[in-house]
């Protein structure tokens, strides 16, 4: 599926994975894992997630400072996802 990206999280790292890359950052240390994509705007990400001790909460993700942060050109990057999929396979 070349037109969608993956989200998952191992521990309390959030692992964004798209094409050949793999981006890797922090998440709160009860981050358990993530459950529903609500939503997937151009790098804006709402999502259903489960914490340990505070249950389930919906969670904001903005990608692009993150990306900005990494020299990874924002646009360019994000511009061929359409679809966002939470996967631990």
């Amino acid at each position: 599926m070349e037109d969608t990206a993956i989200l998952s999280n191992e521990g309390n790292m959030t692992v964004f994975h798209y094409g050949d890359q793999t981006l890797k950052f922090r998440a709160p240390d009860c981050l358990v894992r993530y459950i529903e994509v609500k939503l997937w705007d151009e790098g804006y990400i709402e999502v259903m997630t489960l914490y340990d001790g505070h249950g389930i909460v919906e969670e904001y993700i903005d990608l692009i400072p993150i990306l900005d942060n990494l020299y990874i050109k924002a646009d360019e990057f994000l511009k061929p996802i359409k679809y966002l999929k939470i996967s631990y396979e």
